[in-house]
């Protein structure tokens, strides 16, 4: 979800839609919700104004941090993959 507002802000299901595309993953309303209530509680995104039906969300200071140490996590991880990969 960081990832997919790391663009912009966006409601629940434009938020649902980005992650489909990007990750091949589709999210079911309770998983969304539910990640959004964590991610909330944490800092790592805010609720905007919005209308009735559709408050966009995006992504904290505190939130962008957290993903770019996330990705460094990943490429270390991906790194260390490739090199015992390559030793087989």
């Amino acid at each position: 979800m960081l990832v997919s507002l790391a663009d912009g802000p966006k409601h629940g299901y434009a938020i649902t839609q980005d992650i489909a595309r990007f990750a091949g993953r589709t999210l079911r309303p309770g998983t969304l919700y539910g990640a959004i209530a964590r991610l909330e509680s944490w800092g790592y995104i805010e609720a905007l104004a919005g209308d009735e039906r559709r408050r966009p969300y995006r992504i904290t200071a505190h939130g962008t941090r957290a993903l770019k140490d996330t990705i460094s996590d990943m490429q270390r991880v991906g790194a260390t993959a490739r090199r015992r990969l390559a030793a087989r």
